[in-house]
């Protein structure tokens, strides 16, 4: 293995960790603000960090090497470490009095948007700690989406390249240069932020609470400022405002920037966000009458908070208006199963997502027409696309690996002495990113404060390996990926 990929990759998460270190000044100054004595934790913090990651920076710049495979493997996983590290720091080191184990598995669950907590009683939470968690979530969010429209279609284990979702006349790239989507894309990052901002903010919450829902609705990630989450304010606007807004961010990015900057209508006619929204209305439309009928409530009400909890499972949200597990066990099976499925490909959604479900379904209907035309000629397509064998390849590998940690997660869970429901629900919401699982423990009424040392690390790995599509971090484990 060439050493030259080692050091280049170190660079680049050095120069990201000093940005990430430069902007803990923010939560300082809110604590400041505030007069919480946790802005010095802050200062102390970025400090640190940011000095280690300049001398990590200069004592590793150089040429940078050919951005290859095996480089953007290596880039990846050092890249999504270093970011929790230095994340969970300030959480570590607060008034907060964590664990390290629960102070990494916050700042994970953060940087992979997933939203469980090992914290109670955010109400009484220092400020600054409270706007840290949102911020964290927030750049996420932005790494997750470049992650799902570049690197991963580069390394053929995930997500649908960029220039595959549209017929562009520019040598197949909907932007001549690869800058000007990037300025898009954080164009329309910023601008649904600003947006949800001020649509919290009119629907009564003060502005604190508006920023720190607004950044982490539109990474999906699910933090929240209150322990009760979303039915602290008991309201039906704010309900239908992070509706919306989890649903737009479940939807590919670069669907939204074409349809935005171009005018494009006709990207938004991509198959995964035809299914996304599809299973999305099927799941809301049952549990809304189903609570209505068994629990007498209202269809109005039950359509609310059907809408708003299937969207923050689907879209990977993990947001909670009630604790939806009481509502009778048809709906705690929909929200069991509904946490594998997420959102689209290029959104900040996790799980399984749309378009492996769309390219599935495909490959099981084109084999039952093999056998019964063993020599037809048939192509496995998605949309106008013909899915080549890598791609599908890539697919089923996904899948395998997604089961094989789910099981051999739960089982470790169980070994620990977790109880069955607790241990597959929170495997299955750790690799799926989603945040709140189902039972008492880690429902949306609970969350992993309980949980041991052990079961947090596993879990915060668990929250890393699904952000990066697991087999990013599997390909690490090959003897062969190490030689030359």
């Amino acid at each position: 293995m060439n050493v030259n990929l080692f050091r280049s990759a170190v660079h680049v998460a050095a120069i990201c960790g000093l940005y990430l270190s430069t902007a803990m000044v923010i939560p300082a100054l809110i604590d400041l603000h505030f007069g919480h004595r946790d802005w010095t934790v802050f200062v102390f913090s970025g400090l640190m960090t940011g000095g280690l990651s300049l001398g990590a920076a200069l004592a590793t710049s150089g040429s940078p090497p050919p951005f290859n495979k095996r480089f953007g493997f290596i880039l990846v996983n050092i890249l999504w470490l270093s970011f929790s590290l230095i994340g969970a720091l300030p959480i570590y080191l607060s008034s907060l009095n964590l664990s390290f184990a629960q102070a990494l598995f916050e700042a994970v669950s953060a940087i992979t948007t997933t939203g469980g907590t090992v914290i109670t009683g955010l109400d009484r939470a220092p400020p600054g700690i409270l706007l840290w968690r949102s911020m964290l979530c927030w750049f996420g969010g932005i790494g997750i989406v470049a992650l799902g429209l570049f690197i991963l279609p580069f390394l053929h284990v995930g997500g649908i390249a960029f220039f595959k979702m549209e017929s562009s006349d520019t040598n197949d790239r909907p932007f001549a240069k690869l800058g000007s989507f990037i300025r898009a894309f954080i164009a329309i990052y910023i601008l649904l932020t600003v947006v949800c901002t001020v649509a919290y903010d009119l629907a009564g919450m003060t502005h604190f609470d508006a920023l720190n829902h607004a950044m982490s609705t539109v990474a999906t990630a699910g933090f929240s400022t209150h322990d009760a989450s979303f039915a602290y304010f008991d309201s039906t606007a704010m309900l239908w405002i992070s509706s919306i807004f989890l649903t737009l961010c479940s939807l590919p990015f670069s669907v939204l920037i074409l349809f935005a900057v171009r005018g494009r209508l006709d990207t938004l006619r991509d198959p995964q966000i035809i299914v996304f929204l599809g299973y999305l209305t099927a799941f809301s439309l049952a549990v809304a009458a189903y609570h209505h009928v068994r629990n007498a409530v209202p269809f109005g009400d039950a359509l609310t908070h059907a809408v708003f909890n299937m969207a923050s499972i689907l879209s990977t949200g993990g947001f909670a208006s009630e604790d939806y597990t009481l509502w009778g066990p048809f709906v705690v099976v929909i929200a069991f199963f509904a946490t594998f499925i997420g959102g689209c490909s290029g959104s900040t959604a996790g799980g399984i997502k749309a378009y492996r479900l769309i390219i599935l379904f495909n490959m099981f209907r084109t084999g039952l027409r093999r056998l019964i035309y063993p020599n037809g000629v048939f192509s496995i397509r998605y949309g106008n696309i013909i899915v080549d064998d890598d791609m599908q390849r890539a697919v089923m590998l996904y899948l395998v690996a997604f089961l094989a940690l789910w099981v051999a997660g739960s089982l470790v869970l169980a070994a620990l002495g977790y109880d069955v429901v607790t241990s597959i629900s929170a495997v299955a919401t750790s690799l799926a990113n989603v945040g709140p699982g189902i039972g008492p423990t880690i429902g949306p009424a609970g969350n992993f404060s309980t949980l041991s040392a052990p079961a947090l690390h596993m879990l915060s790995l668990l929250m890393l390996l699904g952000r990066v599509e697991i087999l990013t971090v599997l390909v690490l484990a090959m003897p062969t990926f190490w030689r030359n």
